[in-house]
Formats: structure tokens, C-alpha cells, sequence
């Protein structure tokens, strides 16, 4: 697409947008009556009005039915978890008995490297992206210290090839075809969260278990941002969070994919818990005490559903499945690059974008890398109302979420930067 850096553009393609109505959905942030440019969904996604109805029914549930609410409301919570297997599953190409919502993303993480990551025999290894986010580097760490191995020795970052560019998708199949006999995992953000580079799951996936490693994704900034087919791309386990594009509220509870080639695998090592166990035996607490596992994904839950946490979850995905993740892909691609083009088109000599230029290596972020006073333009941006994200030392991202930012929100970001610049 030709862009054009008007107003009057940015309102037509507005006007154009098949998923514009998702707007009125969502609560926006204000400032003085204003609404404030929110461009911070790749941290914390704004709440659905719907959200508040659904916690607010599970409430009433509790407040008149007491214990009986786990088998007599409209939302049983015995089995409140199962209502977002189909909606949950679609969202990131699956069948519904690959997926289960259960804890955060970190707690899930390290369930799911319990039982695929095992360092043993002359694969020791665990192989990640050099700049991964934080807590997926503390819990590697942990499971190596856990398996009795040296971080020094076993733990690969793949560094870039470019350090400009950051970890490319190339980088980690060349560290994947040179170290891969000694690799028991590779653990890979599927979007990275500082650059908001975009890697190729399925060719990760096939390389490493060309060379018989098992494979992850941490999907916390690629969910609800970019298209996924897990069950074919056939990565052996996924984990993501809800709270960023998918809207669902601080802290709230965290998804995972384990591919069903594991589902009836009873020699694959998993902490148990009362959730996991097969629920035709569950309650028979008295005569059954091995536990015995679900043969799908929910053998992986250890604890019964937090509904209140999952209410909102619920009306997420629902939200996903009426807009479809393909016009949200659709959009995302046009509203992150005319983002790029107003960029560019500011003339701010001190901003450089980091992120691909490729739509296909990236989701719904762009970062900015600002060549002296990252921090100043932070607040200048924050000044004005536009709410992004800083990083240190010199990157503030920004990141267009599809449901509830418009082409305008972006145009008038660049506004900022264009009198910044004195352009304007």
C-alpha cells in the first residue's frame, strides 16, 4: 500500500477497517476527558468491557450458590477450564486437546521443562536466543541448576550473527546445525521482546528435531499478534501469557500447547497435581492414590481453575474467534507499517528502527533505538498522551495492538515526533 501521511488518509483508512467496531469494545485510558494514545499492548493490552461482567457473574455465582457454583451455573467451575479449549486452540492453530489455560506463563514454563528438558547422557544442553526476555533465562537457569549442570557450560545463547540486527532466525538454525547432537531443548521467543523480531517457528521446530532435540516457543509477545499453526509446525510444547495482546487482565492465567504426540507418553516425567489427574478418578480420594494423567493437555494442570482469574480470559478469546486472526494479522501488518512509514517520515535523524523491516519477521512492534535521550522522548511522548514503553539503555517500543488502536493512534504518535523535530 501507498501511504500518505495526513489525517485525512489515516481517517479513511479508519473508515475502511473491518475490525473497527472492536474499538467500542474495549475500555480506553483518558486524560482530561481525552482519551490517551495507548500504545503499550505488547505490556499490558486495555480490558474489554466485557471483562468486568464476567468477574462480576462469577461473583453472583459465589455469593448465591457457595460451593455449589462448581457444578450449577451457567460457567461451572469445575470445569471452567474446558471452555477455552476450541476458542483457545483456534487461536494458535491446534486441536482442542492440545491446549490448556492453567498458572503464568513462568510456572507453566517450568512444567513444561520438567518434562522436556532432561540433560542427560551427552545432551546436556539448553539452547536459547542471547537477549531473551528475563524470566525465561531465570527459569533455564533454575532447571539447569535443578538437573545438577554447569550454566557456563550448558546453557547456549545464541548470539547475533549482526549485532546491529539482533538474533535472527538464521543465527539459531546455524547454532541448531553446529551444537544440536548436544542439545536436549531449544527454547525460543517466538517474538523477541526487545527488538520485536518475528522467528520462524516451523523451521526452528524442523531443525531441531532433525538433529533429536525437543523444542519450545515462549509465545508471550506473538499471541493474539501474529498467525500460528502449532499442531503442523509440531513444536513440542508452547507457552504464552494472556495479559498483552490478548487483553486479559494483570497477571491473569497463562496458556500452553503440548503437542498430542506426548498425550499418552505415561513414562514422560511431569509434577502431578489434583487437576492433571484423569477426572473419572479425581474425587476417589479414599481408593486411588497413584496419580494417573489426562491423556491431553490438561495432565499438565496441577491445581484446579482460579475462575476469577479466568473469567476475563474467556471473554478474550471469545473476542479473537468473532474477529478472526487473520483479519487481526491483516491489520496488524498494515497498521505496523504505515507506523514505520510516519517513522521514517518525521525526519527524526535520532530514531532508528530495529525491529525487521520484513512484516514477516515481525508481529505488531516496532522498536525505536534513540541515539541520546531515549528517556527525554519517553517523556515528551508521555507529555503529550501517548503511552509506550521504555527500555534501557536507548529503546522505547511501541506497539499498535489490531482490536482497539486505529490508524489515527499511529498518526498521532508521529505527530509528536514530528514536532519534536520541528516539523511540525
Amino acid at each position: 500500500m501507498d501511504y500518505e501521511n495526513s489525517e485525512k488518509f489515516a481517517m479513511r483508512l479508519d473508515a475502511a477497517d473491518p475490525l473497527a467496531r472492536f474499538r467500542g469494545k474495549f475500555a480506553i485510558p483518558t486524560r482530561g476527558g481525552e482519551e490517551l494514545v495507548y500504545l503499550c499492548g505488547n505490556s499490558l493490552g486495555l480490558m474489554p468491557h466485557a471483562s468486568r461482567a464476567a468477574v462480576e457473574e462469577e461473583l453472583m455465582a459465589w455469593a448465591e450458590l457457595g460451593v455449589e457454583g462448581h457444578f450449577k451455573p451457567a460457567h461451572p467451575w469445575y470445569t471452567y477450564h474446558e471452555e477455552l479449549r476450541d476458542t483457545g486452540a483456534r487461536l494458535v492453530g491446534a486441536n482442542p486437546s492440545e491446549v490448556v489455560y492453567m498458572n503464568g506463563l513462568t510456572v507453566n514454563l517450568n512444567l513444561m521443562m520438567v518434562s522436556f528438558f532432561r540433560g542427560t547422557g551427552q545432551r546436556t544442553k539448553l539452547l536459547m536466543e542471547s537477549g531473551a526476555f528475563p524470566s525465561d533465562l531465570y527459569a533455564v537457569q533454575s532447571q539447569l541448576h535443578y538437573h545438577g549442570l554447569d550454566v557456563r557450560q550448558d546453557l547456549i545463547q545464541v548470539p547475533p550473527g549482526d549485532e546491529a540486527a539482533g538474533v535472527t532466525t538464521e543465527d539459531v538454525l546455524g547454532a541448531i546445525e553446529k551444537q544440536g547432537s548436544q542439545v536436549a531443548l531449544v527454547l525460543i521467543g517466538a517474538v523477541n521482546f526487545f527488538t520485536g523480531r518475528l522467528f520462524d517457528i516451523q523451521s526452528i521446530t524442523a531443525a531441531a528435531h532433525e538433529k533429536g532435540c525437543m523444542v519450545g516457543f515462549d509465545l508471550a509477545h506473538s499471541i493474539g499478534n501474529v498467525t500460528h499453526e502449532l499442531h503442523e509446525w509440531g513444536p513440542d510444547f508452547a507457552v504464552w501469557c494472556t495479559y498483552k495482546y490478548l487483553n486479559s487482565g494483570p497477571g491473569a492465567v497463562g496458556g500452553c500447547f503440548v503437542h498430542e504426540r506426548h498425550h499418552a507418553n505415561r513414562d514422560l516425567p511431569q509434577f502431578g497435581g489434583w487437576w492433571g489427574n484423569d477426572p473419572r478418578t479425581r474425587f476417589q480420594m479414599n481408593t486411588v492414590r497413584d496419580f494417573v494423567p489426562v491423556a491431553n493437555a490438561d495432565r499438565w494442570q496441577v491445581s484446579n481453575p482460579p475462575v476469577l482469574s479466568m473469567a476475563p480470559v474467556r471473554e478474550s478469546l471469545k473476542m479473537f474467534d468473532e474477529a478472526g486472526m487473520g483479519d487481526v494479522r491483516k491489520k496488524s501488518v498494515l497498521l505496523t507499517g504505515y507506523l514505520a512509514f510516519l517513522i521514517t517520515d518525521s525526519g527524526a535523524r535520532d530514531i532508528e528502527i530495529i525491529t525487521p523491516a520484513n512484516p514477516e519477521e515481525r508481529g505488531s512492534q516496532l522498536s525505536l533505538r534513540i541515539t541520546g535521550g531515549a528517556k527525554s522522548l519517553f517523556d515528551t511522548l508521555a507529555a503529550a498522551g501517548v503511552v509506550v514503553d521504555y527500555r534501557e539503555p536507548d529503546v522505547i517500543r511501541v506497539a499498535p495492538a489490531p482490536l482497539y488502536n486505529t490508524f489515527l493512534d499511529v498518526w498521532r504518535f508521529a505527530q509528536v515526533l514530528k514536532r519534536r523535530s520541528g516539523d511540525a
